[in-house]
């Protein structure tokens, strides 16, 4: 998985050619680890159709105040550098999966 920044989130999220998942995280957040691994074998599996990417809150507060992101992990997807979708707190792949079928 990619690590986005203020600096670089337009060009890898709003101008991305694929709908992506961003998470933004914060090193103190529990359920944040907890989804880390969930989310690296999303990325894996759906490679192609799906780009999944990382923000920082603590380092990255501009684009948190952009989207009005207030907990952590909140899962954010965006099309066409648009959110389509957002989900807040770590959930099992195929939860996520689920919840990601009619966005993809």
């Amino acid at each position: 998985m990619k690590t986005v920044t203020d600096a670089t989130f337009a060009e890898e999220v709003l101008k991305a050619d694929l709908p992506v998942l961003v998470e933004f995280t914060a090193d103190w957040c529990p359920p944040c680890r907890q989804l880390a691994p969930v989310l690296a074998e999303v990325a894996r599996e759906e490679e192609g159709r799906l780009k999944v990417v990382v923000l920082d809150v603590d380092t990255n507060p501009v684009t948190q105040s952009a989207y009005g992101v207030l907990s952590m992990p909140t899962l954010m997807v965006f099309r066409a550098g648009e959110p389509v979708k957002s989900m807040v707190g770590a959930r099992a792949k195929r939860r996520l999966m689920q919840e990601l079928a009619d966005v993809m």
